[in-house]
């Protein structure tokens, strides 16, 4: 089980790619210790790093455990985010909790694995997918849907996404545009991977019910589906 620590951070960097999009990036004088796919507790309120934690929010990290800096991207949505929107600036401080979850540290099959999110969803995969154990992957399947090429701000990352087993590269990486193509199709995902494998699945909620209730009614073992819905 990993041991959660408090971290004070520091803002070193702000992104609006999207008006509703930000990206954060935070550092710390403790370096930051944590596996891929796990998230953090994000309070914006003053602490003392002894009291009681302040009222705080659950972010999944982007970054991977290697990178000396912590990243974030959220979608703002609520009154917590629209003020983090607001007073997260280069140079503020804040107090992050991590690590949280077991995403990626529970036994699972490694060939041929299936990866499904939607939107800022892909953020925990990222953890995954730039760290050198995503070496241990043979033949991993990535499909990602967006609102439209706009929201897609995550294509250097993917660029550098190395695949193991996989001669043809990034042909197993499929990104779909809700304005062009319409929504993932679980259905068409299913048909080419089966039962045989293993599948993740990150995103809005509903979506994430509807698509996991899909495979489990089509004969995946429910064990064989682990989601990112700690919210």
């Amino acid at each position: 089980m990993s041991i959660v620590r408090k971290y004070k951070a520091r803002v070193v960097k702000v992104e609006n790619p999207i008006h509703d999009i930000f990206t954060m990036t935070f550092s710390s004088q403790k370096r930051f210790i944590y596996n891929p796919g796990q998230y953090l507790h994000l309070a914006l309120d003053e602490y003392d790093g002894v009291g009681q934690w302040p009222e705080s929010r659950c972010f999944s990290m982007q970054s991977n455990p290697d990178e000396e800096t912590l990243k974030i991207t959220f979608a703002v949505k609520g009154n917590y985010t629209k003020r983090m929107s607001r007073e997260l600036r280069e140079g503020k401080e804040i107090w992050l909790k991590l690590p949280y979850g077991d995403l990626f540290t529970q036994p699972h099959n490694k060939v041929n694995t299936v990866f499904i999110a939607g939107g800022t969803g892909i953020t925990p995969f990222l953890s995954l997918f730039t760290h050198s154990s995503f070496r241990e992957y043979i033949n991993p399947r990535i499909y990602l849907g967006f609102r439209s090429r706009e929201y897609n701000i995550y294509e250097e990352e993917l660029n550098s996404v190395k695949f193991n087993g996989n001669s043809e590269g990034h042909s197993h990486l499929k990104v779909f545009y809700e304005d062009r193509e319409g929504i993932i199709d679980i259905k068409t995902i299913f048909g080419e991977n089966g039962t045989n494998s293993d599948y993740f699945i990150s995103g809005p909620p509903i979506m994430i019910k509807s698509f996991k209730s899909y495979l489990t009614k089509n004969g995946l073992a429910e064990q064989r589906v682990r989601t990112d819905e700690w919210e």
